[in-house]
Parts: C-alpha cells; sequence; structure tokens
C-alpha cells in the first residue's frame, strides 16, 4: 500500500522546522548508505546525532503518534528516529532497496523496515525533478507532496528520486516496524478500519458496526507481534 498523509506538520511549525534544519551543517549523504546505496547515492543529510535533527525529528514523531491516519495504517511498533537529506544541483539517488534491518541510533536496538516514510518540507513549486519514484505491483508511482505531507509506501519497494535541476528538494526520511509485518494483512486491516470508522459516522451503535469491529480486533490480535 501506498498512501499519502497530507498536513503532518502544521504550517508554523513546518516552517520553524525548516529554517532550523537549513541553517544545520550537512554532510554528504554517502556517509550512511550501505554497500549498494552508496553506489547510486548522491545527495546531502544531516548527521543523525545532530541536536536539530534530533529535536525536529522527535517532533515529527510525536506528531504522527497523535496522526490517526498514519496510526491506522503503519499500526506502528517502533519508529526509526526521523533523518533528513536535500538534493540540488543535479543530485539524484538511483534505484534501490532500503535495508531490511536498522539499528535505533543510542540504544543497540534493531528494529524492522517494515514501512519507508517521506516528509517533505520544500514544495513542488520549490524544485525541478526530485521526484520519487515507486515500483509498485501495477507500475511506477511518481510522487512530489506538498510541503508538510507524507507519503508511506512499504520498506521492499524499489525506488529512486530524480535528478534535481532547479532549487533544493528538502526532506525528512525514516522507517517503521508495524506490528503487522505483512503488507497485505496490514492493507486489509487499514481498509476495514477505514470502512468501520464511516459506518460509525452514519450509526455508531448499529449492530454491524459493533461485528465489524470485533473481526478487526480479532484479526489484529491473531497477526500483530508486540
Amino acid at each position: 500500500m501506498i498512501l499519502e498523509i497530507p498536513n503532518v506538520l502544521p504550517p508554523d511549525q513546518l516552517a520553524a522546522a525548516r529554517r532550523a534544519i537549513e541553517a544545520a551543517d550537512w554532510i554528504d549523504g554517502r556517509a550512511t548508505a550501505g554497500h549498494q546505496g552508496a553506489k547510486v547515492k548522491d545527495n546531502q543529510q544531516l548527521p543523525v546525532d545532530h541536536p536539530v535533527a534530533r529535536q525536529v525529528g522527535e517532533q515529527i514523531a510525536r506528531t504522527l503518534m497523535a496522526n490517526p491516519l498514519f496510526m491506522s495504517a503503519a499500526l506502528p511498533l517502533h519508529i526509526l528516529p526521523p533523518m533528513f537529506n536535500r538534493y540540488t544541483g543535479g543530485q539524484n539517488f538511483g534505484t534501490h532497496v532500503d535495508g531490511s534491518i536498522r539499528t535505533i541510533p543510542g540504544t543497540g536496538h534493531r528494529m524492522r523496515t517494515d514501512l519507508s516514510a517521506t516528509l517533505f518540507f520544500a514544495g513542488p513549486a520549490e524544485y525541478d525533478g526530485g521526484e520519487l519514484i515507486i515500483e509498485d505491483t501495477y507500475g511506477a508511482k511518481s510522487v512530489k507532496l506538498s510541503a508538510g505531507s507524507m507519503i508511506l509506501y512499504p520498506g521492499t519497494s524499489l525506488h529512486r528520486v530524480t535528478p534535481v535541476t532547479r532549487g533544493t528538494r528538502l526532506c525528512s526520511f525514516f522507517w517503521i516496524q508495524s506490528m503487522i509485518r505483512d503488507d497485505a494483512k496490514r492493507t486489509m486491516l487499514f481498509e476495514m478500519d477505514v470502512a468501520i470508522q464511516r459506518l460509525g459516522a452514519e450509526n455508531a451503535t448499529h449492530p454491524s458496526v459493533i461485528s465489524l469491529t470485533g473481526v478487526y480486533h480479532n484479526l489484529l490480535r491473531q497477526w500483530a507481534e508486540v
């Protein structure tokens, strides 16, 4: 499932976070790439231990944990602290797949990267190129969202970022380990949750709403890893 989550950060928080990120010291993005990724990666990143990266990353994580759409779609167990990258002057990231296991900085705890996320800090009109191309079952999907919006997609997906030929593409990126390992099961639960919410908005006490809610939680109980 590929899902857009709009307006993750409100405009005032987005603007303040962007000012802090842009003023920070950046490094070559290949410093944090794996063996395969380093061959096709050309961008800049904030160091993972940079105070600004930690502060804004914590803000993003807190906001997402209070976002009903994200919680329903991701069913998160662990969120890797968000990182930050930028592309300019023709920089790009060739086709690759994200590493399956990441270590949470400072903890030694390892997590599975079930879901990948990209939160946009620069709007589409600010730069040319820089589309996130995600290979899906039905072909390639091109993603270039408004500032403050986020794309959530399976960590198993092949993806790339096209060259930025004008301006600067500024984003946060991170991974989520879901309570539901399998993307198909996670998608079914999300679609069921959405349907239950719609039915509940019309008649919250209808027996079918209660019954479907029970089915949802029983499936979650069977499939979840916590």
